[in-house]
């Protein structure tokens, strides 16, 4: 029965799946982002590329 509520009061497993849901979530907003910083990005390596000609 000891054993049995000591592994319930385990707390370092749900630390691990909040870590794992953070950093999915950060992924997420990262691929989200990308398609509106797309076109700014290749605006300003064409206008760097243009220049070094």
């Amino acid at each position: 029965m000891k054993l049995l509520a000591k592994f319930f009061k385990n707390d370092s497993g749900a630390t691990a799946i909040e870590y794992g849901l953070i950093a999915a979530v950060t992924g997420l907003a990262i691929a989200a982002a990308m398609p509106s910083l797309k076109s700014g990005i290749l605006s300003t390596y064409t206008t760097i590329g243009g220049t070094m000609n």
